[in-house]
């Protein structure tokens, strides 16, 4: 039983030096109770330990370790203990590692030498996430009404969004989602990717509830794993596609726009399966959708192909991604707000605020559906090529 400490992490990695760092670097969190560490030099140790501790929550894990490397390691976690999360660590180049791991069922990572505050934010976020994870099991086994349900798919939705994002020259990014009261399964990500890249994904899963939320949570993280280990958007949809198909008894679906940024080219690669095509907007407040690239939601079948094209920004563009939570928003006459009245929304403006320009979208159409209900997630993520080079 817990009597002095909120969460309980175990730290692979056969540096010597780490353990003495990671305990003076986290040590206010340490002192305040939040989290208590243990640790292990290999594999093969961590397994020992998380058989002696079942109050485990997170491990935070090497890649490269004697005896049991990481990724072997991480495929062995579910066997001993299959309601926790991990962390990987490796160096920064490592992408196919990194993505090897990710694909086998880390939630997220972090890169050597440690930043420290990306780490604290990491560990953070992971542990939100198993939080809800383990709220939306119990309360899974107690439903009584459909309301229940939506909202854990709701929490579940919630707890594996960015919430801060890319705010540099050449790239602003905000993304934000509006959860319907008949929950979907809206989710967008951003990637940091190699070179000052840029990868961006935003995806609505069919059905709705903790199944939607559910397989919602394992596209993120295979669209993630598949990211840091291809250039290529339509080999990532592609191989998300075959891993999705391969174990999909529920016949679940996702349409998925993934693009990828790069700020010093301006030029935005993308492909698309089954997603509403994005905006973009240019500075003098006129738009176009981007052109299509064809390719069917992920999950249906296998051996998919995803073309992909590409666009360079201009300065001032903006590129607007939505869910159809957007254009299919209804009003009280039955009417869809449309993509012509989302073209409106940005007429004969300039774009200079992303964070703006994302929240003139959501009161468009909530302007729009006056008192309708709104049925589905609304979800936009707006990126912004500054015509001050910011």
């Amino acid at each position: 039983m817990r009597t002095s400490w909120k969460y309980k992490i175990l730290v692979v990695d056969d540096e010597p030096d780490l353990e003495r760092l990671m305990l003076q670097r986290m040590r206010r969190d340490i002192r305040a109770g939040l989290y208590r560490f243990v640790f292990a030099h290999n594999g093969v140790e961590a397994l020992e330990r998380l058989k002696e501790q079942p109050d485990i929550d997170l491990v935070l894990s090497d890649i490269n370790m004697p005896k049991m490397d990481g990724l072997t390691l991480i495929e062995q976690i579910p066997k001993v203990q299959p309601d926790i999360r991990s962390v990987i660590i490796s160096a920064y180049g490592d992408m196919k590692n990194i993505r090897t791991a990710m694909n086998r069922g880390a939630f997220d990572f972090v890169t050597k030498p440690i930043d420290f505050d990306d780490l604290k934010l990491t560990i953070s976020r992971t542990l939100q996430h198993l939080v809800e994870w383990r709220e939306a099991l119990e309360s899974r086994d107690k439903l009584v009404a459909l309301q229940n349900e939506l909202g854990v798919a709701s929490k579940i939705q919630q707890s594996i969004l960015p919430t801060r994002f890319p705010d540099r020259p050449g790239c602003r990014i905000f993304a934000n989602m509006k959860p319907a009261r008949n929950v979907g399964g809206d989710f967008f990500d951003v990637i940091h990717l190699s070179d000052g890249r840029i990868g961006i994904a935003i995806a609505d899963v069919s059905d709705k509830g903790v199944p939607a939320a559910l397989f919602m949570m394992s596209c993120r993280t295979l669209i993630k794993g598949a990211a840091i280990g291809k250039t290529d958007p339509g080999e990532v949809l592609h191989e998300v596609n075959q891993l999705l198909q391969e174990d999909n008894d529920a016949a679940m679906f996702v349409t998925v726009f993934y693009g990828v940024y790069d700020p010093d080219s301006r030029r935005f690669h993308y492909a698309n399966g089954g997603h509403n095509s994005p905006l973009v907007v240019h500075a003098d407040g006129s738009s176009a959708e981007l052109p299509l690239t064809g390719g069917i939601a992920l999950g249906l079948m296998p051996d998919l192909d995803y073309d992909n094209n590409t666009v360079t920004l201009d300065p001032g563009d903006l590129i607007v991604l939505y869910t159809d939570g957007v254009t299919e928003a209804f009003d009280e006459q039955g009417n869809q707000f449309g993509t012509e009245r989302l073209q409106e929304v940005f007429a004969g403006v300039e774009p200079t605020d992303v964070q703006a320009a994302n929240r003139s979208v959501f009161e468009a159409v909530e302007k729009f559906a006056g008192d309708t209900p709104q049925s589905d997630d609304i979800t936009c993520v707006t990126l912004l090529h500054g015509s001050d080079g910011g």
